[in-house]
């Protein structure tokens, strides 16, 4: 199996761009630039998995942190069937909800893989 370039930290990074994204742009309709920069965007890829040189976990855990809670803010008083715009349509904030619950499993299942290629051990 040929490495992978995927990290923790860009995990930890991703997240947060995502959060960005369905909570802030998606949701909000604000318009908001990507944290990690644009290169994402030419590769099609929703960003924060490229790190850079000077890229920390305490950096990254802060931003993902402060992305979090402005989902929190920008979803307390809305109902779970009001909609946003998104690609020509509409999306409910249950939806973006359903949405997030699997990105973030998919992404720890990921987690899992890395770190058994780190400790060897595998769930049981």
């Amino acid at each position: 199996m040929p490495p992978s370039p995927l990290t923790l930290l860009g995990l930890v990074q991703h997240a947060a761009e995502v959060e960005r994204n369905w909570f802030r742009r998606v949701l909000l309709g604000e318009d908001v630039p990507q944290i990690y920069g644009p290169a994402a965007q030419a590769t099609g890829q929703d960003g924060g998995f490229d790190l850079a040189d000077d890229a920390t976990l305490a950096a990254a855990r802060a931003t993902w942190d402060d992305e979090v809670a402005r989902s929190r803010t920008a979803t307390a008083a809305r109902g779970l069937d009001e909609t946003s715009p998104f690609m020509g349509g509409q999306v409910t904030l249950r939806w973006v909800y359903s949405h997030m619950i699997a990105e973030y499993a998919r992404h720890a299942g990921h987690a899992d893989l890395l770190r058994e290629r780190l400790d060897g051990a595998t769930g049981a």
